[in-house]
């Protein structure tokens, strides 16, 4: 049996990683992996996650399921994070996921079941893992235009224009906030006319929110899902604690369905815990129960919220450094886009050939298409990414 699989493609990022791995440069710069790093090019425990570990290890009791659809306690805490007031508890079916990944195939998998004729609308580009999933579970599938190459913002005519072809009961994923890979997001006035379209055109929004609070701040970054939420009739979302909360490796993810008709809730819910069910049963629950706790400490989450501040106005400053820097040597405004962009990343615009030329003469990696990850620098990298990003003609 073995013998009749074909090798898969490449992951493109790991191939970077094992690249910078190998390259002997003390003043090589990783903007290629998308973990949050600080200045020291570290991935730290955040503190409330610390203390909550003690907590729950001293407290902890058993290490039983949970349940199908995990803990309900997680649930409550990751509604009240995503959506805040714009849906009731009765509105919202949930599940734990390993991870937003996790979340976002649950989604894919209800979609199909509920509707496998729904074609899957995603952003041009979005993250490499949506169209992966969506191809290998054979849905239907399109993309509306979103980036616009030479301004590095987002080409919204073009989105309404692309979105406005999709057909009653097609499912539009959008990005909740920081986009990935390009930084470019949506206004709240934006929002507000893809909200009128979606409901217009009797579409679903698919929202994925993995960075929440890494670009304006918590509620700010949840204005897009929360007035989805108020507005239309049905929507899903993918939400993950990997980023905010700092726990990558203990693949916390939440899947949330939100129906205007509360007496849909119940089957909903239902379907999420057989979902689960087919695909692993019962869903990781250590990290989940530390982010409930955090949540749900007024002290442990205090720390949080300042501990997260300090991570995201760090990131804009950084961006706002590599602006300037860029401002001064070019004596141009053309790479201002960089501090408008929120999130971890931001696309350049480079081209292949000008990333390659970066990486061989300054040992900066970034991913091909130019993503690159902003908190991989630091005060004495920036200088050094401006050098390369000019040198090589961008």
């Amino acid at each position: 049996m073995f013998e009749a699989l074909t090798a898969q493609p490449a992951d493109k990022i790991l191939s970077l990683m094992a690249a910078y791995r190998d390259d002997p440069r003390d003043d090589k710069i990783d903007l290629g992996v998308g973990v949050y790093k600080n200045a020291l090019g570290e991935t730290p425990v955040m503190r409330a996650v610390k203390a909550a570990e003690q907590m729950l290890w001293e407290t902890e009791t058993t290490k039983s399921y949970t349940g199908l659809a995990g803990d309900v306690g997680y649930h409550h805490a990751m509604r009240e994070l995503v959506l805040g007031t714009a849906a009731a508890p009765d509105q919202v079916a949930a599940a734990a996921t390993p991870g937003g990944t996790g979340a976002i195939r649950q989604a894919l998998e209800l979609i199909k079941m509920a509707s496998p004729s729904a074609t899957v609308w995603l952003s041009a580009p979005t993250w490499p893992n949506h169209p992966s999933i969506i191809r290998y579970l054979g849905m239907p599938m399109a993309e509306y235009r979103y980036f616009d190459a030479t301004t590095r913002g987002v080409d919204f005519g073009g989105m309404l224009t692309d979105l406005d072809a999709a057909k009653p009961g097609d499912v539009v994923l959008l990005h909740g906030c920081c986009h990935n890979p390009t930084g470019a997001n949506l206004t709240a006035s934006q929002w507000q006319e893809v909200a009128y379209l979606l409901k217009a055109k009797q579409l679903i929004p698919f929202v994925d929110i993995a960075y929440q609070g890494f670009g304006d701040g918590l509620d700010a970054d949840a204005f897009g899902p929360r007035h989805l939420a108020k507005t239309q009739p049905e929507m899903l979302i993918a939400a993950s604690c990997s980023k905010n909360f700092g726990i990558y490796r203990e693949r916390a993810g939440v899947l949330m369905a939100v129906s205007q008709d509360p007496s849909k809730t119940a089957l909903t819910q239902g379907t999420l815990a057989h979902l689960n069910r087919q695909n692993y049963s019962f869903p990781p629950d250590h990290g989940a129960r530390l982010v409930t706790l955090v949540l749900g400490d007024d002290a442990l989450r205090a720390d949080w919220l300042e501990e997260l501040d300090g991570i995201r106005t760090g990131m804009l400053a950084l961006r706002q450094n590599l602006a300037d820097a860029l401002r001064k040597r070019t004596n141009s405004d053309r790479f201002d886009f960089l501090a408008q962009h929120r999130g971890m990343f931001s696309r350049l615009g480079a081209t292949e050939a000008q990333v390659a030329q970066m990486r061989q003469s300054h040992g900066v990696y970034m991913v091909s298409d130019s993503r690159m990850n902003i908190a991989g620098l630091n005060a004495q990298s920036v200088p050094v990414l401006a050098d390369a990003i000019v040198a090589a003609g961008v």
